[in-house]
């Protein structure tokens, strides 16, 4: 494509539609990282830029709130689904900057699985509500009339996302997708360098007519003034340089409006070769192939990346030497759309000067080239491996080259190793080769606190390991202190991070009414034994999760426990502990009057006394969840339960709900014996279910 072939300058989407500067404002030209030639004109220019934010409070909100969380998690799977369909668009694109199929196996279609697992972890692990509860509720009075909890609610802001030019299309959907589901709208600033392979992918998003209006806009190029227009009802998730996440830390919004603001920023990230490793173990293999693959991935141009090879010092011209020649032998440089090309360029000449001005500082602090060491034509740069005898080198822990350069340097111990890691003042990651658990150890307790992740490898692992540079969507991606201090991903955490963790103090009724769960000593729908025999009440074991509601409880009658039972059970089971067979070991013992029941006996006896037996519309009993037990019970003592309808989560893809009740055992005295929660699958026959919280 020549420049003459570029009609328009890349369209930004916002408000609703897709909206293009003059032609004759002042535009950034995007050249092809391989040929040179103009693939896009970038300009922000005359964007209104309050509007969107605005539009992403009002419209966009008010969409994403008419859905549950579920609802929102199975468009996030479509979405993903859609954009699998065509994603070859993206990759065709992704050439241009200088991606290889590799590259797009990470970008484009790690971007897809990422939403693929954000969706499934979020219907799995989250209520289909819009409130999420959080930890254990904490009893504030002797008579349970004053409870405490906590929860995540939506905030009503806009998401805004900031990104890097590496990851077009993974360092979007990444951030959206927990945004999405969070019920936040999204308004999208991608790198101006990638940021026309960002428009395509939400170009393929929104022509699927999956996603609510206002929930995605796109600002197409620089927005300076983009953070004036926000204030604490709004996130700010930045990616790319710890210098513009400083400046942006200092902004206004952030220090006096209270803009939330997380940043992932590049790091100078280590692989550490454990002590125990020679040239003739496997682990040596293992970690230059992980250091190589570190160095050409994005030819280098990842935050991930690996830029310091820390190893035992008499190994460092080993390694260093090992790296070089495999480099040499697999690496063919050029444009991505050529056969045989294994890197391809970086994403633009600018950025080869960055590189080509960074390793030569490393150079000039005293790294020794083994291989590589400067550009070569246009944004292309040859892999290079520097050695530093001086381990303590500042620039080794301070000059980043954003590219495929290494430095090698050399440890005493494991203690030094421990050290020189930490140099790098909080990095994203660390790779930890051993195969000793000793070292692991020491190393893994030394460097936790410097890392937002830290990835062992040795011969046992070496074949499934994802490896060093790949954050998973169920895992935390951030780190302390240079790399920017937040966190992403990390499963339902991501999720959360779009949402407000409130703590909530009332009566169970207060609790149940906001939360969509049933406290216990909130209000109930209570039914006997008795009422259920005489035809006058409904077991709630009879209902579907159609028509079962929260605080719906069935009360047991009473059962005797006699002492042939507790014998009998420890006889059939062998659980023939002495505190249910000795009767004089028993009475020793402070905690039990006499011989007791099994606690499995009671949770069986409690099964029989509320189960109603007829097929469905309980399908199955899927588990017990905090099962204890809190009071012994003995032979001449009597049980009874009350059941009752806890949490209801209906399924949006599925016919049934699933349905936690609340467990409570009884002696005679109406004392506490055991607690616990009974998760069941139940019937749900109308899709128009709505469930509390929403």
């Amino acid at each position: 494509m020549t420049a003459s072939l570029i009609d328009t300058i890349t369209p930004s989407f916002l408000s609703g539609q897709w909206i293009s500067p003059a032609e004759d404002v002042r535009a950034k030209e995007v050249l092809d990282a391989s040929t040179g030639e103009v693939v896009a004109r970038v300009s922000a220019e005359g964007l209104d830029i309050a509007g969107a934010i605005d539009y992403a409070r009002t419209v966009g909100q008010a969409n994403l709130r008419e859905l549950t969380i579920h609802q929102r998690a199975g468009i996030i799977k479509q979405l993903a689904a859609h954009l699998n369909d065509h994603k070859e668009e993206l990759y065709e694109l992704a050439a241009k900057a200088g991606a290889t199929g590799r590259d797009n196996g990470v970008d484009v279609d790690g971007g897809i699985t990422t939403m693929f697992v954000f969706s499934s972890k979020a219907r799995r692990e989250l209520p289909n509500s819009t409130v999420i509860i959080d930890g254990n509720t904490e009893i504030l009075s002797r008579d349970g009339s004053f409870l405490g909890t906590h929860v995540y609610t939506t905030m009503t802001g806009a998401a805004v996302q900031i990104n890097a030019f590496n990851f077009p299309v993974w360092g979007m959907l990444e951030k959206f997708a927990p945004a999405f589901i969070a019920g936040m709208p999204s308004v999208v600033k991608p790198a101006t360098p990638t940021g026309y392979i960002t428009q395509a992918c939400v170009r393929i998003m929104l022509e699927s007519g999956l996603l609510p209006e206002g929930s995605l806009q796109l600002i197409s190029g620089s927005a300076h003034d983009l953070l004036d227009h926000l204030d604490y009802r709004d996130h700010v998730a930045f990616t790319g340089s710890a210098r513009t996440a400083a400046t942006l830390r200092s902004h206004d919004a952030v220090r006096l409006r209270g803009l939330r603001f997380t940043a992932e920023a590049d790091s100078l990230n280590a692989a550490i070769l454990g002590a125990d490793v020679t040239p003739e173990t496997p682990e040596f293999d293992i970690y230059v192939k992980a250091v190589f693959n570190e160095v050409t991935a994005k030819a280098g141009q990842k935050c991930t990346a690996v830029r310091r090879a820390i190893v035992p010092a008499p190994l460092v011209d080993a390694v260093a030497e090992a790296l070089a020649q495999r480099l040499n032998e697999k690496v063919t440089a050029g444009d991505p759309r050529a056969e045989g090309t294994t890197m391809g360029p970086l994403v633009s000449t600018e950025q080869a000067r960055d590189v080509a001005e960074a390793t030569q500082k490393l150079i000039d602090a005293g790294g020794r080239v083994i291989t590589g060491g400067a550009a070569t034509d246009g944004a292309f740069f040859q892999p290079t491996v520097l050695v530093f005898d001086d381990a303590d080198t500042d620039a080794v822990h301070s000059v980043e080259a954003f590219g495929p350069v290494v430095s090698v340097i050399g440890y005493t111990d494991t203690a030094d190793a421990v050290r020189l890691a930490a140099r790098g003042e909080g990095s994203l990651v660390a790779s930890v080769i051993t195969h000793d658990n000793e070292i692991a150890g020491e190393i893994g307790r030394g460097i936790a606190v410097h890392h937002g992740r830290l990835h062992f490898l040795d011969r046992d692992d070496a074949r499934t390991s994802t490896g060093h540079g790949s954050p998973l969507p169920h895992l935390v991606h951030g780190g302390p202190g240079r790399a920017g201090g937040g966190e992403e991903l990390g499963g339902v955490r991501a999720i959360k991070h779009y949402m407000q963790r409130t703590a909530l103090q009332g009566t169970p009724n207060h609790l149940t009414a906001i939360t969509g769960q049933w406290y216990r000593g909130a209000d109930v729908n209570r039914v006997t034994r008795a009422e259920v025999t005489a035809g006058t009440a409904e077991h709630p074991f009879r209902k579907d999760g159609t028509s079962l509601r929260i605080g719906d409880q069935f009360a047991s009658d009473p059962r005797e426990v006699t002492i042939e039972e507790i014998l009998d059970f420890a006889e059939t089971t062998g659980d023939k502990f002495y505190a249910h067979v000795d009767e004089e070991a028993a009475q020793a013992n402070p905690f039990f009057p006499a011989r007791v029941a099994h606690g499995y006996l009671l949770v069986s006896w409690a099964a029989g006394l509320f189960v109603s037996p007829e097929p469905g519309p309980v399908l199955a009993n899927y588990g017990l969840e905090n099962l204890r037990f809190v009071k012994p019970v003995t032979y001449g003592d009597t049980v009874r339960i009350e059941l009752t309808a806890k949490r209801i989560t209906p399924r949006v893809t599925d016919n049934y709900a699933e349905v936690c009740w609340d467990a409570a055992l009884f002696n005679q005295d109406d004392e506490l014996v055991a607690t616990y929660d009974v998760l069941t699958m139940n019937e749900q026959v109308s899709e128009t279910y709505v469930n509390w919280g929403k």
